[in-house]
């Protein structure tokens, strides 16, 4: 049916149909619940639908490409100025699609869900605005800097373990680890759904490991391993997460 005032139509999903008993007044009434989706008009329901999959596998790209430039480090293979431009650059390319799969994700939940994608949302940005106000003074001042000779001169901007950069870094991930915390509730326990509700408790672990790298007392790479199961959780959430939104938005359409 069309309704007056939206810039759509108002689209009703008869299997998010729900009873619901209120009382008012001493007497109880049998209602009907229902959800609803707005489908926008057709090409700015299909930029949706491609947003959510496409920014959701270049995430998931950009994540994998972290994760080899670590290892690569790691093993002694890249070595400064390149494993730095390489690690933070990568990082950095997390950022936007990350936010917009998760912009995406907010958009296809009916409207009962979207108190928790809201609140991912919020986390999200915490994450975008920390990371990307690391990456980007990593990249252009002290990398710099640091080629110039003159790294003293950003020592205090430059990411080295329990340094103020490195707590922005820590700050990043846990509000990105918060995000895929409050997002399980508003996912199905069916389907691709159900597996990325799995991927994501999976990194809410991996992310408190994480966590354990960040704050414990003396770091170590040998410590760093800790944080190994993030390499793996972070990008398989970002890439079934993709897949489930271009299920439901055909899910949806149909």
């Amino acid at each position: 049916m069309n309704c007056a005032g939206f810039a759509g139509t108002l689209i009703l999903n008869p299997s998010q149909f729900s009873l619901v008993v209120s009382r008012t007044h001493g007497r109880s009434y049998l209602l009907v619940r229902k959800q609803y989706y707005f489908r926008d008009s057709p090409l700015l329901q299909l930029t949706l639908d491609r947003i959510g999959f496409w920014t959701g596998l270049a995430a998931f790209t950009a994540t994998v490409s972290y994760d080899i430039v670590q290892i690569l480090q790691m093993v002694g293979v890249l070595h400064f100025p390149l494993d730095e431009i390489l690690i933070f650059g990568t990082s950095l390319c997390i950022v936007v699609p990350y936010v917009f799969e998760m912009l995406a994700l907010h958009y296809s939940r009916p409207i009962d869900k979207r108190l928790w994608t809201h609140a991912a949302l919020i986390f999200t940005t915490m994450y975008a605005v920390f990371a990307t106000a690391n990456y980007v003074v990593q990249l252009t001042t002290v990398i710099p800097a640091k080629l110039r000779g003159a790294a003293d001169t950003v020592r205090l901007l430059e990411q080295t373990p329990h340094s103020l950069l490195w707590d922005f870094d820590a700050i990043a991930y846990i509000a990105m680890g918060l995000a895929t915390l409050v997002i399980i509730p508003a996912l199905r326990h069916t389907g691709v759904e159900r597996r990325v509700r799995i991927a994501c408790m999976a990194n809410v672990v991996a992310t408190v490991l994480a966590g354990i790298v960040y704050f414990y007392s003396t770091y170590s790479y040998k410590l760093l391993l800790l944080g190994l199961p993030w390499a793996i959780t972070a990008p398989l959430f970002m890439l079934l997460l993709a897949l489930a939104l271009r299920t439901e938005r055909a899910e949806v359409a149909a």
